[in-house]
């Protein structure tokens, strides 16, 4: 710690994901005190012991500050992690997530945990969840008054999230599993041998010519465009080493494409998530002729720190 710790601690928040863990020591207004990462997702944890991590993580905290409350969002609330907190149907606000917390009685303090969103089918729309990007939103809505009445919010990651904001609310949402086929396809199939384990510089080039395949295919989809990534190889058109980059732009150019198929207009658009990841996100954005598209940092933090208030968890 350093001379923040002057500050008075206030919350205990954790962002509790399948592979990693963060959480905030945090002051009036959310201010951080401290922070700490560990690669202890609900997936690290051996023989499901949450209880050994969570001891150990903000022991030594409490020892220092005295009973605080604390409070995690993510997969940690999921079936597979330490205990199942019900889903909230969307829409859903503030006010409704911070009523439905699930409170694990724990050691040194209880832990509260908040619930995920559930969007039901209907109208179109398939069956859907969502656990710890809900806390996000919130988050998102602080940070940037602009989303408010209308907004869109993207989520990259594994499974990426296309979140609408109306009112205040997250009204509705898609997961898009752009991430997770992307390494399927690089490290188990015909796309990915070319490359082999080589690391190589990122080939804007490459991956911009994936975007723009993607969102040229139109009805056709993606399953019609991803022997390219061969095809285009051996006809001279992109170097082995550059498939990963090709590959990722057709995924992610699909996306994009699926996304934004009857949008009239485009809401204000804001990105969560890696850095790194948000920036070939926003490369590809700028292929469809969207240049509007910040980034939203701490997130997670800022909606930890609503939710707290909104539940009475701290004081506003």
């Amino acid at each position: 710690m350093d001379d923040k710790s002057a500050n008075t601690a206030r919350l205990i928040a954790l962002d509790w994901g399948t592979s990693s863990l963060r959480a905030w020591l945090l002051a009036d207004a959310g201010e951080v005190i401290d922070a700490r990462t560990a690669r202890r997702g609900i997936m690290q944890v051996e023989d499901g012991d949450f209880a050994a991590v969570y001891r150990e993580l903000i022991g030594d905290w409490i020892s220092v500050h005295g009973d605080l409350p604390a409070l995690a969002c993510g997969m940690i609330g999921s079936r597979g992690g330490w205990a199942e907190a019900a889903y909230v149907h969307c829409p859903a606000a503030l006010a409704g997530l911070a009523d439905r917390l699930l409170k694990i009685d724990a050691d040194p303090v209880p832990l509260h945990v908040v619930p995920g969103v559930m969007q039901a089918p209907g109208g179109g729309a398939l069956p859907d969840v969502m656990r710890g990007e809900e806390t996000q939103v919130l988050g998102a809505l602080a940070a940037a008054a602009e989303l408010a009445e209308r907004g869109l919010l993207v989520l990259p990651g594994t499974h990426s999230k296309w979140v609408h904001i109306a009112d205040r609310r997250l009204t509705g949402f898609t997961t898009y599993m752009t991430g997770e086929l992307f390494a399927v396809l690089r490290k188990h199939s015909i796309l990915g041998k070319p490359a082999g384990d080589r690391e190589a510089p990122t080939d804007t080039a490459a991956f911009e010519l994936g975007v723009d395949t993607a969102r040229e295919t139109g009805e056709a989809g993606i399953a019609a465009a991803l022997f390219s990534t061969r095809s285009r190889m051996l006809a001279g058109e992109i170097t082995a080493e550059a498939t990963p980059d090709y590959l990722s732009g057709l995924l992610i150019g699909d996306e994009l494409r699926s996304a934004t198929v009857g949008l009239d207009q485009m809401p204000p658009l804001r990105l969560i998530g890696d850095e790194a990841l948000c920036a070939r996100y926003r490369r590809a954005f700028a292929r469809f002729d969207v240049e509007d598209v910040a980034e939203i940092p701490d997130a997670a933090r800022l909606g930890l720190w609503r939710i707290a208030e909104a539940a009475g968890l701290v004081a506003v």
